[in-house]
């Protein structure tokens, strides 16, 4: 099995994590407040480091592509790039908000038959979000979504259906407006690298890779800009 040098800096996190043989041998991980700059070289030097004293070889690199935080994800992903061409190895990306619904499926009892909205927090009343199945399928498209008091449950149909777990820290400014039996809520949760690398490993091993050269991720900022001239069509 690969070894694969996982990096998340999408958020106000700093993480970094290798996984090898479908389990994660190293990480380091600050959840407290965005310092990337100042950790992340420090954090991948550290986990370089333990690869070379175990003699383990690094096959892959896997950053997280976004929506995110703009100066985090420009970091993360060039740091990402630069390993990729030092140590001549693939470039594997993972969308953030698939990121944050891992670790629930791995916690929540019947998962299969439950739905995933994970959030990111975009200001005000707003959030970035989309809505998955137990295989972290999209069965809605990635949007920006304002979360209105007066307005009806946007995700109505979805609690009708099963349970439905809401989970990033978009959350927490919603949780009043989305009471429901069916709806639990985790907004505390934050994406990490070491819940990287089932996603990393299938990508690897499906071939699904970056172009190095030309690979950029996917900035909130452009997100908005994208929705806004598909309004004005």
């Amino acid at each position: 099995m690969s070894c694969i040098l996982c990096i998340d800096t999408s958020t106000h996190a700093c993480s970094v994590a290798l996984s090898q043989d479908g389990a994660v041998i190293f990480e380091l991980a600050q959840k407290e407040r965005a310092q990337h700059t100042i950790l992340l070289g420090g954090y991948v030097d550290q986990a370089l480091s333990f690869a070379e004293n175990h003699a383990i070889p690094i096959d892959a690199v896997a950053v997280t592509s976004g929506p995110g935080s703009y100066t985090g994800l420009r970091i993360g992903v060039s740091m990402a790039k630069g390993i990729c061409y030092a140590l001549h190895v693939p470039l594997i990306s993972i969308p953030t908000l698939q990121l944050l619904c891992v670790p629930l499926l791995l916690q929540v009892d019947n998962a299969d038959q439950a739905r995933f909205i994970p959030m990111l927090d975009a200001r005000r009343m707003e959030v970035y979000t989309t809505t998955m199945d137990f295989s972290l399928n999209e069965l809605a498209p990635t949007r920006a979504l304002v979360i209105e008091e007066d307005a009806p449950n946007p995700f109505e149909k979805d609690l009708e259906a099963g349970p439905v777990y809401f989970v990033g820290d978009g959350v927490q400014k919603c949780m009043n407006r989305l009471s429901h039996p069916n709806a639990f809520f985790m907004a505390d949760a934050v994406p990490l690298a070491k819940w990287m690398f089932p996603l990393a490993e299938k990508k690897l091993a499906c071939g699904d890779t970056e172009n190095v050269a030309y690979f950029e991720p996917f900035y909130l900022k452009e997100f908005v800009a994208t929705v806004s001239k598909k309004k004005l069509l």
